[in-house]
Formats: structure tokens, sequence, C-alpha cells
């Protein structure tokens, strides 16, 4: 079960409850795995790079909230991608990194509203 006023988001896939939590820790190991110098540059980079870049995100941040799953396991996640995206922006926003119509990490991504 997630904690909601942690700031955990929970994703449900392969009838599992699986958590998503934006920590400092999650955050810097998505900087240095897509390469990113600042977060203004995580929408573009995600379009770039597709369904490798938000498995690494969407790893990071199962990993904040202390599920061990890596990018690899995140593939096999039966769930869909607007899931995982609404997941993920969720994660984002409890964070304090809000994602706004047409700003944040994920709009225009597929799943977003401004896609």
């Amino acid at each position: 079960m997630s904690n909601a006023i942690r700031g955990e988001v929970e994703l449900r896939a392969n009838a599992k409850t699986y958590r998503l939590l934006l920590t400092l820790g999650a955050l810097a190991e998505i900087q240095a795995g897509l390469a990113l110098d600042n977060f203004e540059e995580l929408p573009r980079r995600l379009k770039q790079k597709g369904a490798a870049a938000l498995t690494l995100v969407v790893g990071a941040l199962m990993r904040g909230a202390g599920e061990p799953l890596q990018p690899d396991e995140v593939l096999k996640l039966d769930c869909t991608l607007g899931t995982l995206v609404a997941a993920v922006r969720e994660a984002f926003e409890r964070g304090g990194l809000p994602c706004t119509e047409g700003s944040g990490p994920f709009a225009g991504t597929p799943g977003s509203p401004t896609a």
C-alpha cells in the first residue's frame, strides 16, 4: 500500500501494486541515466529515447519507493503506456515538480492531456 502523505504513487501491474516515489536518489539516477543537464530537458529526451528512457524513469521512481525493479523488468509490466505515464506524472507532481498543461517533465508524451 502506498503512502500518499510521503508522496508515493500506486501502479497496478501484473496483478500487483507497485509504489513509485520521487526522491533525490531517483532524480539523480534519472539525470545521470539520461545525461540531462537539467530536468527541463526530460520531455525532449523521452521523445528521443522512447521506451528505454521511460523504463529508466519508472525503474528509478520504483527504487525510490523501495521496489527492487530494474529497467528491463519494467518492460515486462502488464499495463498500458498511458497508465505508466500517468503514474510517473503523479509521482513528479507529488514530489513537487508539477506537470501543468504544456510544461513539466511529461507534457506532450503519450497518455498526457497535451499529447
